[in-house]
C-alpha cells in the first residue's frame, strides 16, 4: 500500500477534471452496480504510464463533446477493496493498472488495458476513448 501523502497528487489529478473517486467496496457496488447511461471508470497507478499517458489521455478525452454521464476512479495500490469490487465489473479481463474502461447500463463495453496504455502518447489514449464516447454515449 502507498502513503496518502504520495498518491494525493495522482488522485487529485482525475478529481480535479471531474471524476468521482471511489474509495471503498460499497461505494464501488452502489455506482457500479445499478447505473443507468454510461460510466467511464479509471483504474489509477503510481506507474509511469498512468503518470505519463493515462491520466493525461483520459483528461484530454474529456474535452471531447459526448462524455459518459458518470465517471469515477479507484486507486490501486492504494484502496484494495475498491480496486478488487471494480475489477468484477470488467471480467473477463484480467488486473490491469492503470486501465480504463466505459460502462453502459452496468456492462462492460469497452476496455483500454496496461498494455495499450503503455508506449502510447495521451492523444492516442484520447482518440480510442473519444471513439468509444462516440459509439456508446
Amino acid at each position: 500500500m502507498y502513503p496518502e501523502q504520495l498518491v494525493a497528487p495522482m488522485r487529485a489529478e482525475l478529481s480535479s477534471a471531474g471524476i468521482k473517486e471511489l474509495k471503498t467496496a460499497e461505494e464501488v457496488q452502489a455506482q457500479l452496480s445499478n447505473t443507468q447511461g454510461t460510466t467511464l471508470l479509471v483504474i489509477n497507478s503510481v506507474c509511469g504510464c498512468a503518470a505519463g499517458t493515462c491520466r493525461p489521455g483520459v483528461k484530454l478525452a474529456l474535452t471531447h463533446s459526448k462524455l459518459p454521464q458518470n465517471m469515477v476512479t479507484v486507486f490501486a495500490g492504494v484502496d484494495k477493496e475498491a480496486v478488487a469490487k471494480a475489477r468484477e465489473f470488467l471480467l473477463p479481463y484480467p488486473p490491469s493498472s492503470p486501465s480504463i474502461a466505459l460502462l453502459k447500463d452496468g456492462k462492460l463495453v469497452h476496455m483500454i488495458e496496461r498494455h495499450h496504455i503503455e508506449g502510447r502518447m495521451a492523444e492516442m489514449i484520447a482518440d480510442n476513448l473519444k471513439a468509444a464516447f462516440e459509439q456508446y454515449c
